[in-house]
């Protein structure tokens, strides 16, 4: 028992900001659409075939100031979402008129935010650093939960400590991380292997990596430039026809050397804010190359696919809204606790004072 208390603590006093820095920017970022203030947010979701034809068409007219990406207005926000590129976007409305432009994502909050909560800022270097920090926390919960077995007898629900000294962190951090360690497994878990895929192994199956890498993979597509003038009302038109029950979700362009130009939609039973139904259209005449339709994926796949929504609340409305800020604010105040107790409210060593060290203070044998 004592090893595992030094362990967790030690281990909590290196990676407790880091923890804190996801947790305070999950609570904020699972609201983002709300706090998008700008003219037009608040604008009914269109979904008209028509009108979402007619306004990719008009974002794709100019090939020299084409986005990389559109992702359609949804129930929550009102607004198109424009992406160019090394940070650069904008804001549309449903029509396809600019609302907002920004050259870098500084210029806007909830993508800066985002950043910092995936990547802090450091791209694909920061993703891994991330996903290790999430597995450090769930092992901190069952550590912690095996520790604080030991002293239950003395639960105190507090939402925080009763003052900012060790003891008294030490005791609110045990009792208030127990009572929150299901919320915590459940952010945890669900954002460590959104980073790290093979983690999914441990609760759908040894073979549910492979099985999920196979079935998301995008279809072998001719390597083609992307031609200046392609009918994107018919590429709208034609996804639309295929899953005629679907959501328009979003159109990308051929990313690297895929020449695909990508649709995704998103279906009734389907969780996923941007869905797993996707078409892939060649990106030099925009013939349709191929569909996945999200209701024949594995049960395996499915499953996966659910651990997004739940990990950024983006179902269940405001009520779980509220229980994912909750658990985000909670590993904040944990972290930031751990730290400060850490390195700042360490028990000062007691120095014993021996028979000798008294004759050398004093001159005088004791």
């Amino acid at each position: 028992m004592a090893l595992l208390d030094t362990l967790h603590r030690w281990a909590g006093g290196f990676l407790g900001l880091v923890l804190a820095l996801l947790g305070l920017t999950g609570a904020i970022l699972v609201h983002r659409d709300a706090w998008i203030m700008l003219p037009h947010a608040s604008d009914a979701q269109i979904q008209s075939t028509r009108i979402l034809a007619a306004t990719t068409e008009r974002l794709m007219a100019d090939p020299a100031n084409r986005p990389q990406s559109i992702t359609f207005a949804n129930a929550n926000l009102g607004l198109d979402r424009l992406d160019f590129g090394k940070g650069a976007g904008a804001y549309t409305d449903q029509a396809g008129t600019i609302v907002s432009q920004w050259q870098s994502q500084w210029a806007r909050p909830e993508l800066w935010l985002f950043d910092l909560h995936h990547h802090l800022f450091s791209g694909d270097t920061g993703e891994t650093i991330i996903g290790i920090a999430g597995v450090a926390g769930l092992l901190f919960v069952i550590t912690g939960t095996i520790l604080w077995w030991r002293t239950r007898k003395t639960f105190a629900f507090r939402p925080l400590p009763k003052r900012l000294s060790r003891p008294a962190i030490v005791r609110h951090h045990r009792d208030l991380g127990i009572v929150a360690a299901p919320l915590l497994i459940l952010s945890l878990l669900t954002g460590a292997t959104l980073v790290f895929r093979p983690i999914s192994a441990l609760f759908l199956g040894p073979s549910a990596p492979a099985t999920i890498d196979a079935a998301l993979k995008p279809p072998k597509g001719p390597k083609v430039a992307l031609a200046d003038h392609l009918d994107w009302r018919g590429m709208i038109v034609a996804a639309r026809a295929r899953f005629p029950d679907a959501e328009l979700r979003s159109l990308s362009l051929p990313r690297k050397e895929s020449g695909l130009v990508t649709i995704r939609m998103k279906r009734p039973q389907e969780w996923l804010p941007n869905g797993r139904t996707t078409l892939w259209f060649a990106a030099d005449d925009g013939r349709l190359i191929g569909a996945r339709d999200a209701g024949s994926l594995s049960t395996v796949v499915a499953a996966y696919n659910i651990l997004y929504p739940l990990h950024a609340a983006k179902v269940g409305g405001l009520g779980y809204r509220l229980v994912m800020t909750v658990s985000g604010i909670v590993l904040g105040l944990l972290g930031t606790l751990s730290v400060w107790s850490f390195w700042f409210k360490r028990p000062a060593r007691k120095k014993m004072r021996t028979d000798r060290s008294i004759v050398e203070a004093t001159g005088t044998n004791a």
